[in-house]
């Protein structure tokens, strides 16, 4: 396989895990989703690539979780009693 960016054969794939965001302020009140996909990486660049799997997908085209899929919620900042 080559490089998308720079035609390079140089791309290796890694195991890793990232934490994506929702963009502004206001994706501070939406979960962070969590992929662990095999990460293509092109040594010669550095341009990678994952596919994200469906169930996160989901979670990133509505902004609310979805069972199965590994997220971290927001605190409401409220203390149990």
């Amino acid at each position: 396989m080559s490089c998308k960016e720079c035609k390079s054969e140089n791309v290796n794939q890694f195991s890793s895990e990232v934490a994506v965001h929702f963009p502004g302020l206001d994706g501070l009140k939406n979960p962070i989703v969590w992929v662990f996909p095999k990460l293509k990486v092109c040594v010669r660049c550095g341009f990678a690539e994952f596919t994200v799997p469906e169930r996160e997908l989901t979670v990133l085209k509505t902004g609310k979780a979805v069972k199965g899929a590994a997220v971290l919620k927001k605190s409401t900042g409220s203390r149990p009693n």
